[in-house]
């Protein structure tokens, strides 16, 4: 290659997956230029609840990946300097409430089979709710408790992942839109054209979340991410331990893995440290419309009062929007691109990508360097899709 090189792989994206690509990049000893158009946890990130999550995952590779970041998420909480209290890692533990005993016994079915993949479930009954989440509604069949369920704070997780990546060396460019990749005769990728300048590298990441597919598509190859709009609630502070763990219900799983494009909402509650309960969950596809729902907030509030009468003595004092990057099988694209050497893809977590993200990190450094991945990449790979629309249908 003529060209000097700038770096050894430029990521695109200063999400959480980005954050976390760049991270264990600079630490495998990768010289790591992160470019992010808007700022640090600008997109999804931003938007998000910050879920650490096994317990909405059915066994295979997503199960897997999960189990992979949730141990990488408790590593650098455990470093020293103070990383789990600067992202608020709350290993909080989740629970999963039935509604009826049929509900129950399709969850304890459901938790069975995760148990079997490794995931630690403890299936309660109806009387020990109590014991977990005191001002759970009465009447519920049971539910299962999840305790290797967490949270973090995302924008808090993004900006310090990047922080410590920069003390690794990478350095960060916000506020710098790429415009198109750099490719060789051959085809291979040698870097992007920013509006900002060009920053030659013969790697590039696509750690770009819902513009994913924009990204692969200057390279000349498809990705079908899509835009899954969602809506969360946030309450006035509350005394600490109204709500102890991630509660959700059990159609909150079924509502992950559908495939339709109409609204969803499920009950999902959680309390943050600073005291406010955040309220969720709500999907729908939409495009990028950012119109706020009044009847989607009024149903998110209706069905957590439902499951926490406390809080209907509580105030909503704001709600937010944000995009999942969508893709048709609900597994993230992480890897090579075949189809354009030099190319790889860190993106379509959906809701995820938070807790997804350190896994995701690891695997991609693993790949730019050569070594054994962790996990196996093929149900990730990029090029896994129909080549067109039509294909897909």
């Amino acid at each position: 290659m003529s060209t000097r090189l700038t770096c050894d792989v430029v990521i695109v994206g200063a999400g959480m997956v980005g954050a976390a690509c760049a991270l264990y990049a600079s630490r495998a000893g990768l010289r790591t230029v992160l470019v992010e158009r808007g700022p640090v946890a600008g997109g999804t990130t931003g938007a998000g609840e910050g879920n650490l999550l096994v317990s909405d995952k059915e066994p295979g590779p997503e199960l897997q990946l999960a189990l992979l970041s949730l141990r990488l998420w408790r590593e650098l909480a455990a470093e020293p300097g103070g990383f789990g209290a600067a992202v608020e890692y709350r290993a909080k533990g989740g629970l999963v409430v039935a509604a009826h005993p049929s509900d129950l016994d399709a969850l304890s079915a459901f938790a069975g089979k995760q148990r079997s993949a490794g995931v630690e479930t403890g299936l309660l009954a109806a009387s020990q709710l109590a014991d977990l989440e005191p001002h759970l509604a009465p009447g519920l069949a049971g539910g299962v408790h999840y305790p290797e369920d967490s949270q973090v704070m995302p924008a808090l997780a993004a900006a310090h992942c990047v922080r410590q990546a920069r003390r690794y060396g990478t350095e960060l460019r916000t506020g710098t839109a790429v415009t198109s990749i750099l490719r060789d005769p051959g085809g291979r990728v040698r870097g992007v054209r920013t509006d900002k300048g060009d920053i030659h590298a013969p790697a590039v990441v696509n750690a770009a979340g819902v513009r994913g597919g924009d990204l692969a598509a200057l390279a000349g190859v498809r990705l079908p991410v899509r835009p899954r709009r969602g809506f969360v609630l946030v309450t006035e502070p509350l005394p600490p331990r109204v709500v102890r763990h991630k509660v959700y219900a059990a159609d909150y799983v079924a509502d992950v893995a559908s495939d339709s494009a109409a609204l969803q909402t499920s009950p999902v509650v959680e309390a943050t440290d600073a005291g406010p309960v955040l309220i969720g969950a709500s999907r729908e596809r939409v495009g990028f419309d950012r119109t706020f729902s009044l009847s989607v907030t009024q149903v998110l509030a209706e069905r957590a009062i439902a499951l926490f009468p406390v809080l209907g003595r509580v105030s909503a004092i704001r709600a937010y929007l944000g995009f999942r990057p969508y893709l048709p099988d609900h597994l993230p694209a992480i890897g090579p691109d075949p189809r354009a050497p030099g190319l790889f893809h860190a993106c379509g977590h959906e809701g995820a990508g938070i807790g997804l993200a350190t896994g995701t990190g690891q695997l991609i450094a693993q790949a730019l360097t050569g070594a054994t991945p962790d996990l196996d990449l093929a149900p990730f790979r990029p090029d896994r899709f129909p080549a067109s629309e039509e294909g897909a249908r």
